[in-house]
C-alpha cells in the first residue's frame, strides 16, 4: 500500500507540474504544441539524469525511485519512460529493438489516437 501511495503522490505532483509548465510555455506558441514538447524534453532529461545517478552512485532507494520516476515523472510525462527504455535498448546493444520501439510507439500511438477519435465519433455523436 505504501508503494501505491508513493506513486500516487508523485503522480499528483508531476501532473500539476505538467499542467502549469505546459500551459505557461504553450502561451508562447499558439500554432505548435510547444508546451507538450517542452514537458517531454524536460522529462527525458530528468529521467536520464536520475537513471545515471542511480546507476553510477546507487543514489535512490526503491521507494524514492517509485516516487520520483514512476510517480513524478510518470505524472509529468510518460514520454520520458519511452525515451529511457529506448536509450537502454541502444546501450545494451539492441539497436534493432530500439528502432522498433521508436517506430511502434510513434505509429501505433498515432493510430490509436485516430482510432479513438473514430470510435468516439461513431458512438458519441
Amino acid at each position: 500500500m505504501t508503494n501505491i501511495l508513493l506513486v500516487g503522490a508523485g503522480g499528483f505532483i508531476g501532473s500539476v507540474l505538467r499542467y502549469l509548465l505546459g500551459g505557461y510555455v504553450q502561451g508562447f506558441a499558439k500554432a505548435f504544441p510547444l508546451g507538450t514538447l517542452t514537458v517531454n524534453v524536460i522529462g527525458c532529461f530528468v529521467i536520464g539524469l536520475l537513471a545515471q545517478l542511480g546507476e553510477k552512485y546507487g543514489a535512490f532507494s526503491d521507494e524514492s525511485r517509485l516516487f520520483l520516476v514512476l510517480g513524478v515523472l510518470g505524472g509529468f510525462t510518460t514520454f520520458s519512460s519511452f525515451g529511457n527504455d529506448t536509450v537502454n535498448l541502444f546501450r545494451q546493444g539492441f539497436s534493432t529493438n530500439a528502432f522498433l520501439n521508436v517506430g511502434a510507439n510513434v505509429i501505433l500511438g498515432l493510430l490509436a489516437v485516430w482510432l479513438g477519435r473514430v470510435v468516439g465519433h461513431i458512438f458519441w455523436r
